[in-house]
């Protein structure tokens, strides 16, 4: 953990004024405004992969908005995650769900643009500083300020979420909706948050404990958190003490103060989504979050931590996709394991090319 720091040069008034600079680097306008904007020829324009008959009755429609590297770790979990995404809009209760895409943020297209609804972003000109989600913001900006996007709010979501079942627009009353994360706490970092958040902004408790996905929030509002957590990201990053504290879930904070510092406030949904193999069941949950390894022997015993006789971690294939039909958990391992591995199964199984693509 940092050393507590001072509060010294830890006013809002900086921190703009440090931030203002970013804003011009990346040709963003500090009065940002989420008018749409004919796309340059550099982004190919995103489909809104929406059929004409979702937009004709009267519903609170979200676009699903996924950010990716490009690379084959990142890849093959968007092709998963848009197949359920896919699903679950077909189905009974998916009629808020809209459009879909996967914001690109490798400067070029790939092979999959025409198989995943996709808009190319450009990376960080000064690069992501060994941190690559840090051009998750800065992509998101340019998604907002250029695609055109129909639905009026937004669900940003991960490439490792598995979407199990339809999911409504929990959002209400200009509230956004999100998961709370145990690991975010802002009044345990509240010494290095109010350099970012200052006193005047009001209690340490105005930041509440999310990232930014999964989050449902009308498109407006995101439109003005954006250019905010992008700097804030920055800022973060090249703060000593911050970097030292935040470390991986660094946006995530940047992201919770910027909606913070632009009064978004959040209803917090515990059954957003799981994350095996802590969460036992399915449940009442949205999303299958799968960012932590699932290590059992072969009695279904868990073994976190330690490679297991049987285990399924994201990270065994981040130079190349899953195999189709991977073995399934022996018996006594958590439904939501059991749920997971049937899931990813299903989806590789009926996604086109899947394995001339793990062979390439």
């Amino acid at each position: 953990m940092a050393a507590p720091c001072g509060r010294g040069g830890g006013t809002l008034t900086l921190v703009l004024v440090a931030l203002s600079a970013a804003f011009l680097t990346y040709n963003v306008l500090v009065s940002f405004r989420p008018s749409l904007q004919p796309l340059p020829s550099s982004f190919p324009a995103a489909t809104a992969d929406s059929s004409p008959r979702r937009f004709g009755a009267k519903r609170r429609a979200f676009h699903t908005a996924v950010t990716s590297s490009g690379n084959a770790y990142n890849t093959w979990q968007c092709r998963v995650m848009y197949h359920w995404f896919k699903e679950a809009r077909r189905a009974p209760g998916g009629r808020e769900m809209g459009g879909f895409t996967r914001v690109l943020h490798s400067g070029k297209p790939d092979e999959f643009v025409d198989e995943i609804p996709t808009f190319v972003a450009d990376p960080l000109p000064d690069g992501d500083q060994g941190y690559i989600v840090l051009n998750r913001p800065w992509a998101f900006v340019q998604w907002l300020q250029k695609a055109d996007i129909k639905e009026d709010y937004i669900l940003m979501a991960e490439p490792d979420h598995i979407i199990v079942k339809p999911i409504p627009n929990l959002s209400r009353d200009g509230q956004a909706a999100a998961f709370h994360f145990f690991y975010i706490e802002p009044k345990k970092y509240e010494n290095v948050l109010r350099k970012f958040f200052p006193e005047d902004k009001g209690a340490i408790t105005k930041i509440d404990p999310i990232g930014n996905s999964p989050v449902i929030i009308e498109k407006e509002s995101l439109g003005r958190i954006a250019p905010t957590w992008m700097n804030v990201s920055i800022a973060m990053k090249k703060d000593p003490d911050a970097d030292k504290s935040f470390g991986w879930v660094l946006e995530m904070y940047a992201y919770a103060v910027a909606s913070a510092l632009h009064g978004v406030g959040n209803i917090l949904h515990k059954d957003f989504m799981i994350q095996p193999p802590w969460d036992l069941e399915v449940g009442d949950a949205f999303i299958i979050h799968y960012t932590y390894g699932c290590d059992y022997d072969m009695t279904g015993k868990s073994t976190y931590g330690k490679i297991g006789e049987w285990r399924f971690d994201k990270r065994s294939y981040e130079d190349k996709p899953p195999p189709r039909n991977l073995p399934l958990p022996p018996n006594g391992v958590p439904q939501s394991v059991v749920t997971l591995v049937k899931m990813v199964n299903e989806a590789t199984d009926n996604i086109p090319n899947w394995d001339s693509y793990a062979a390439s």
